[in-house]
């Protein structure tokens, strides 16, 4: 097996700190936990091949919503905060003075406030299954939309399905055939296209002697089936596809500064838009991203004025650059995090944790664009119409052309599990 190790910690308030291990098993040759030939059968038995991507960018801590997406300028001066709203280029929405480059594409995105199903941890199932990460605990844990995609749609031009950028997300009770691949450390990235061919055609055919010796007591022919499957994916590996996505050298340096500008700060977490969009285009069916650090219990007005335009910046420049190469009605964008921030100001002029309301930021798709769905109230603390959280992944679900109203998966118990507890997607977005 090989593996690539990066860091990528990220201590919250519960002094947990995160480390992603990446891992690409043997990509189709049986070792690993990713099985290109399976997901090459899939494909050629249903003749289908899915266009559609999702980018799920998770911002970890818990993102202050009232600061950014839903401000309150009416409210108590120990409510409203520092910050002012901004109009955009859609009449009657307003987000954050230090979005102006979202501010203007508001027409290409929607807002949905009044978020409501999150729980109080600092984790990202939520955002990536829609489910505490305590549920389904004695299967497995649920599974992220990465993995029940990379189930139920397979490869899209030869590469991994799903990959993680920075986020813990992973197959759940699906298992580890369904883990996503996390290229986290971007100076160390996996160069496919340098692997030594020799051992993998030495390991291909290691596996085609072992089924030539089970081939005279193999009636069915699967085995033959087998071996086609077997060897497109080895030529996958070789042709070094994924690691061309994964290489920033290969962009133009005017699009890389369009992301990361000087890379100061949080500016240089923008690589991660930019690696996702290469992925997408490439043929990635879901990436996740982690972006930030949002566990603002102290100064949350001075750190967010530090991040917010890099955020800006770098969530722009992906939106533009879909939009540019006419891919974005094909491409789903969902930013959000586990849960929202008090509606009052604490005494470290910051804001705590919120789990009964929060927001979302959801571009791309084809959706009804440049419209606000759901609502909070006078300050933010509460939802006046209420959007959850599993709604929003039952849109997702929706612009990949799974129906999560009637998909079912199997769990380790052999029982059929729908996708999620609240099926319907967002009427007002499809």
């Amino acid at each position: 097996m090989l593996k690539f190790f990066g860091h990528a910690d990220s201590p919250y308030c519960d002094r947990v700190s995160r480390r992603d291990v990446m891992k690409l098993g043997a990509l189709g040759l049986g070792f690993g936990a990713m099985n290109l030939a399976d997901i090459y059968r899939l494909e050629a038995a249903t003749g289908k091949k899915s266009t559609k991507s999702i980018i799920n960018i998770h911002l970890g801590g818990g993102p202050s919503h009232q600061d950014m997406w839903d401000l309150k300028p009416d409210a108590a001066v120990e409510y409203r905060g520092d910050f002012n709203p901004i109009a955009t280029n859609v009449d009657g929405i307003q987000i954050c003075e230090h979005f102006p480059l979202l501010s203007q594409l508001a027409d290409k995105y929607v807002l949905i406030r009044g978020l409501v199903g999150n729980v109080n941890e600092h984790s990202s199932s939520t955002t990536q299954t829609g489910y505490s990460q305590n549920a389904f605990k004695s299967i497995g844990g649920p599974p992220s939309i990465g993995s029940v995609v990379s189930k139920l749609q397979g490869f899209n031009g030869g590469v991994a399905p799903f990959v993680t950028d920075s986020v813990n997300t992973g197959a759940g009770y699906l298992g580890a055939k369904y883990k996503p691949f996390s290229p986290n450390d971007a100076q160390k990235m996996l160069q496919l296209n340098r692997m030594d061919a020799k051992r993998m055609t030495r390991r291909s055919n290691l596996l085609q002697t072992v089924d030539d010796l089970r081939r005279d007591i193999d009636a069915s022919g699967q085995l033959d089936a087998a071996d086609s499957f077997a060897k497109q994916a080895v030529e996958v590996v070789l042709s070094g596809k994924m690691a061309n996505a994964l290489d920033l050298k290969k962009e133009k340096q005017e699009s890389i500064d369009r992301y990361v500008g000087n890379r100061q700060g949080r500016l240089r977490d923008n690589e991660r838009f930019l690696r996702a969009r290469r992925l997408v285009e490439a043929g990635v069916r879901c990436v996740s991203i982690g972006w930030g650090g949002w566990d603002t219990h102290g100064q949350n007005f001075s750190q967010l004025s530090k991040q917010l335009p890099a955020l800006d910046r770098g969530l722009a420049a992906m939106i533009r650059d879909f939009d540019e190469r006419g891919m974005l009605d094909d491409v789903t964008i969902a930013v959000w995090g586990e849960f929202g921030r008090t509606p009052r100001i604490n005494g470290n002029a910051g804001r705590d944790h919120w789990p009964r309301v929060a927001a979302a930021f959801v571009a791309g798709g084809g959706l009804q664009y440049g419209q606000v769905i759901g609502s909070s109230d006078r300050i933010a603390g509460d939802a006046n119409d209420a959007v959850d959280v599993q709604e929003v992944l039952a849109t997702l679900y929706h612009n990949m052309g799974i129906d999560a109203q009637t998909a079912q998966i199997t769990d380790p118990q052999g029982r059929p599990r729908y996708l999620l507890d609240q099926r319907k997607p967002i009427a007002q977005l499809i």
